[in-house]
């Protein structure tokens, strides 16, 4: 069973690269991010023909998250937006998820984490506010919910392993210690960073600047993840980047990661 996370920037402008991706891949659970669409204008009827139910949360221009489930498979107890947090951003969307064939639900979070600017700023505060507010919901839901998948764009890098330029990006967003230190809080929640589990190789990335040749010369960040539960961490099997995405036409300057896990 493959569970993704893509970063489409604009769904839109992406949709038929995602349907082509969706055909050949066949995943089972996506969630996606950046959609750059209002929440009446998602291509639902696409994707159902295409083989997939849609729970999502969309944004005129900006923002905008979405989880897809092939189908039978079933999206149910749906969740849009952090409780209690007073925020108009479309910023996360959760569901516990019935994969077909899938020996029991797994509740599925997919999140993107606001980008912060700079260091200092208001977005940068407001970045840590909803980190902070991130993390006192998550603990609740993996209270109710033992297999659970955290994923999306978080926006943050885990260390320097996963920076092109560690010193020269040193402090800077994306990579300061705050952020940091909230990836980290997570992991204490009980998550695990799926690609990890790995041992990936060095220069291991999931987005690349468009300008200056940036992806050609493999000068990236590794800011999307995917995080499990401990409960699931005995099923995972992969973890990949399937970087061949970001060499298409068109692409979104980020890649899919895919998780495969048993049952």
């Amino acid at each position: 069973m493959d569970i993704a996370t893509w970063n489409v920037n604009s769904l839109a402008v992406r949709l038929p690269q995602l349907l082509d991706w969706l055909a050949e891949r066949a995943p089972a659970v996506v969630a996606l991010q950046e959609l750059k669409l209002p929440h009446d204008k998602f291509p639902h009827e696409a994707l159902a023909q295409a083989g997939y139910h849609a729970a999502w949360l969309g944004q005129k221009t900006y923002n905008g998250v979405a989880l897809l489930v092939r189908a039978p498979g079933t999206l149910t107890d749906v969740q849009r937006n952090l409780p209690g947090l007073d925020d108009e951003q479309a910023r996360l969307i959760a569901a516990t998820v019935q994969p077909a064939g899938a020996d029991a639900p797994l509740r599925v979070v997919g999140v993107y984490v606001p980008n912060g600017q700079a260091p200092g700023s208001d977005k940068f505060a407001y970045k840590m506010r909803w980190l902070q507010a991130l993390r006192g919901w998550l603990a609740g839901e993996l209270a109710r919910h033992p297999r659970l998948v955290l994923l999306g764009d978080f926006n943050i890098t885990f260390d320097d392993r996963d920076v092109w330029d560690p010193e020269g990006l040193r402090g800077a967003i994306h990579c300061t210690d705050e952020e940091r230190a909230h990836l980290q809080a997570l992991l204490q929640l009980g998550l695990h960073d799926a690609l990890r589990l790995f041992d990936p190789p060095p220069g291991t990335y999931t987005w690349w600047d468009y300008r200056q040749l940036a992806f050609v010369k493999n000068r990236g960040l590794r800011i999307d993840h995917i995080l499990v539960s401990e409960a699931l961490r005995p099923l995972v099997r992969a973890c990949t980047i399937e970087r061949a995405l970001r060499k298409r036409a068109q692409p979104s300057d980020h890649a899919p990661v895919v998780l495969t896990l048993d049952g």
